[in-house]
C-alpha cells in the first residue's frame, strides 16, 4: 500500500510564497505520475497540478498556470509544488496523490481526480489579504 505524506503548508500574506513536498513510500516512485489538488472549505476538491513519472510533462489548472510548478526527484521519491504569488483563493487544504498502477500500465499525469488512488493526509495552506 502506497504511503504519501504533505509538508510544508502555513500561514502566508497574499503575494508570498510556500513550498509543498510529498514523501511517498511502498512503490517505486519513478515509475508513478503524480498530482496536486486541493480542497477549500465548502468546496469539491480540485485538480491542481500534475506531473509525468519522468517529470518531462506537466500540467496546471488554470488558476494556477504562471503561478504554481510541480517538479519532482525521483531518487528522493519527493514531488514538490511551489507557490508563488499566492491569493486568498488558494486557501485550501492541499493533497498529493499517485495513480493506482505505474506509467507502463497505462496511468499517465491526468486531472482526473477518478485516476488516483493513492492520497496523502493533506497539508493546510491559508493566503490572508
Amino acid at each position: 500500500q502506497a504511503q504519501l505524506h504533505e509538508s510544508g503548508g502555513g500561514l502566508v500574506q497574499a503575494g508570498g510564497s510556500l513550498s509543498l513536498s510529498c514523501a511517498a513510500s511502498q512503490l517505486t516512485f519513478e515509475h508513478y505520475a503524480m498530482g496536486w489538488f486541493r480542497q477549500a472549505p465548502g468546496k469539491e476538491r480540485e485538480f491542481v497540478a500534475s506531473i509525468a513519472w519522468s517529470g518531462t510533462a506537466t500540467d496546471y489548472a488554470g488558476s494556477v498556470k504562471g503561478r504554481f510548478t510541480i517538479s519532482r526527484d525521483n531518487a528522493k521519491n519527493t514531488v514538490y509544488l511551489q507557490m508563488n504569488s499566492l491569493e486568498p483563493e488558494d486557501t485550501a487544504v492541499y493533497y498529493c496523490a499517485a495513480p493506482p498502477r505505474p506509467f507502463f500500465l497505462g496511468y499517465r499525469n491526468s486531472e482526473r481526480i477518478s485516476e488516483y488512488e493513492y492520497w496523502g493526509q493533506g497539508t493546510q495552506v491559508t493566503v490572508s489579504s
